[in-house]
């Protein structure tokens, strides 16, 4: 009785010496794999570089974005009230047209002076515009621009080239290169030949 109790304390001790061993080895094993896995000197200053050079990177990209916000704000910081004061240009000119298509007024000293005046404030406008670096584009007799002009209607003129500018509706505006609004204009077109047309006009209701 006494040595099966002998064996079995044996049997036991074993049992937990080979656990224990077990527990060790993997120990060890853990303790090689994280002498493995950490990085050399070397490397550490390599990464290190890296870091501080992306880090510089994105400052350098930060202050170019805050200089170019800072250059557009210096240069088009009047921008909205640039195109706000066009306004007064295009009242001007509406009064000035009412008044020279007023019968009362026709041909007389009072409507020559009034005319003179609106001449004079719309050149002195012009002119502060131009010290502004506003200047108006130029359309008439032009080739169609659709970065810098809005075509409203097409007017017959065997004359003229199609596509090209033969009348101004609106005064369109620039900033420094920047487009404040586009001008409004009429275009030419070929005349249509009316024969064709009417014959077109019957082949199309001869076809309903």
């Amino acid at each position: 009785m006494e040595k099966e109790q002998n064996q079995n304390l044996d049997k036991q001790e074993n049992i937990e010496n080979g656990s224990k061993t077990i527990e060790e080895k993997t120990e060890k094993e853990n303790n090689n794999s994280e002498k493995l896995i950490e990085k050399s000197p070397e490397e550490k200053i390599l990464e290190l570089e890296d870091k501080i050079a992306r880090t510089f990177a994105e400052m350098e990209n930060q202050r170019r974005r805050y200089e170019k916000e800072r250059d557009d704000a210096y240069e088009y910081g009047g921008f909205n009230f640039a195109k706000e004061a066009l306004n007064l240009i295009d009242n001007l000119e509406r009064s000035k047209n009412i008044l020279e298509n007023d019968e009362t007024l026709k041909n007389s000293e009072v409507l020559k002076k009034a005319l003179e005046h609106f001449d004079i404030i719309y050149k002195d406008l012009i002119s502060i515009f131009s010290k502004n670096n506003i200047k108006p584009i130029e359309s008439l007799n032009k080739k169609l621009d659709p970065n810098f002009h809005q075509a409203m209607i097409e007017i017959e003129d065997d004359q003229k080239e199609p596509g090209t500018i033969i009348q101004e509706i609106q005064k369109g505006f620039t900033m420094k290169e920047r487009l404040l609004r586009p001008s409004l204009v009429g275009v030419s077109k070929k005349t249509q030949n009316k024969d064709k047309k009417n014959h077109e006009n019957k082949e199309n209701l001869d076809n309903k």
